[in-house]
């Protein structure tokens, strides 16, 4: 049977004139588990073009999962983090949230709830993220039981530091709790004017990173182009004292992040410094691919030989070390990103997997479960054989 490749449901909250049309897509007439080499090659072209693939009612095991994910990089071994890296690194946020699967260590378990006899764990305690415990401020409990919710942390799979950020991230919904909708507050239980959206009960919600570089104004188009972001050594262990905005879209800055000094031993020449935009390899297109909350120093080129100055931003180049001007620049330039109407909230259904392009979009965790809710996912994605390739000199010309 050939693969049928359909537009994936949209929420109504989606902007009909805003919102990528090539984003996302249904796979039919193929098992994810079972692709013939030949299949794959269609897969992978898919994922590049549309962002997110999604299968119904799929059938997959660990090892499958690991062999699915590691297609896309052959060459790539260890988990994203590093094989049992995040459990190991107590102080680090992602500590809590992830539990290893014992005969596959690439692929992790996550959710929510006590899950007893699954895949070699004789019992496991999980616990969905919450913004109540990232967040600077959090929603009133009375606003909690009307639905209210948030965007947990906005960002891309990946350490950021040592390890190269992951291609493709698989996640497998196992066991997916029923339950109302809940509504996404963008900003504080006392600002009635913040937007809102709509969402399924535990949804995983996403945005195109191809889209958030396109509606930028041009001096934030030619910014983007020119800059590098440099990450924080061990970001999760660093960023961890501190909280993030009500829009789950970065750090609240108050100087609450560990001093380096204070950290796990790092290394200089294992510290990330990334370009803001990716270059998709099937497309061409440039991705804005950051993650805020582990974003350190920014790095920003001269504008190119005869590129107009008119309204440009640092045209002459500039490090920038100022905590608090690099996250109000990177705020400056995705926040338009994450706007309601460009937000794909998946509504999860039991054995539903979803392949996503972690180098051309950001996701996050979104809403609040009971603990007698119980939730358990695969989650595999594995650090990179290469560095994720920036814009060309092309590009920069051609943006700045």
């Amino acid at each position: 049977m050939a693969i049928e490749l359909a537009p994936i449901p949209l929420p109504a909250t989606a902007s009909r004139t805003d919102f990528d049309p090539d984003f996302g897509r249904e796979v039919k007439g193929v098992k994810p588990g079972e692709l013939t080499p030949e299949q794959f090659k269609e897969i992978e072209t898919a994922l590049y073009t549309h962002g997110i693939l999604l299968f119904r009612d799929a059938a997959l095991t660990p090892e499958q999962q690991y062999a699915l994910t590691k297609a896309f990089d052959p060459e790539a071994e260890s988990y994203g983090h590093g094989n049992n890296k995040t459990q190991s690194t107590k102080k680090s946020i992602l500590h809590p949230d992830l539990k290893t699967i014992p005969r596959v260590p690439q692929v992790q378990l996550i959710g929510n709830g006590m899950v007893y006899n699954h895949e070699g764990l004789e019992s496991a305690a999980l616990k969905h993220p919450s913004h109540t415990t990232f967040h600077k401020t959090r929603v009133s409990p009375e606003n909690e039981a009307l639905g209210i919710t948030r965007f947990y942390r906005w960002h891309i799979d990946a350490a950021l530091y040592d390890y190269n950020p992951p291609r493709a991230t698989t996640l497998y919904g196992i066991t997916v709790p029923g339950g109302d909708r809940q509504t996404v507050r963008y900003s504080d239980d006392d600002d009635p004017s913040g937007e809102i959206l709509s969402v399924p009960l535990g949804t995983t919600a996403f945005v195109s990173g191809k889209k958030m570089f396109q509606i930028l104004p041009p001096e934030l188009k030619s910014l983007a182009v020119r800059t590098s972001v440099r990450y924080a050594p061990h970001p999760y262990v660093w960023m961890a004292p501190a909280r993030a905005k009500s829009d789950g879209l970065g750090i609240v800055n108050e100087g609450l992040e560990l001093p380096l000094s204070e950290l796990p031993e790092w290394e200089q020449s294992k510290i990330k410094t990334l370009p803001i935009l990716w270059k998709n390899p099937v497309t061409g297109e440039l991705h804005f691919q950051v993650h805020p909350c582990g974003a350190h120093e920014l790095i920003v080129k001269p504008l190119p030989l005869g590129a107009s100055r008119e309204g440009a931003l640092y045209p002459d180049g500039e490090h920038i070390k100022d905590l608090g001007k690099v996250r109000e620049l990177l705020h400056s330039m995705q926040r338009p990103g994450i706007a309601p109407g460009l937000v794909y909230p998946h509504d999860w259904k039991e054995r539903d997997l979803v392949l996503f392009h972690n180098r051309g979009l950001l996701h996050t965790v979104v809403g609040a479960f009971k603990p007698d809710q119980v939730r358990a996912f695969h989650q595999c994605n594995l650090a990179a054989s290469d560095v994720p390739a920036g814009p060309t000199e092309q590009d920069i010309i051609a943006w700045a």
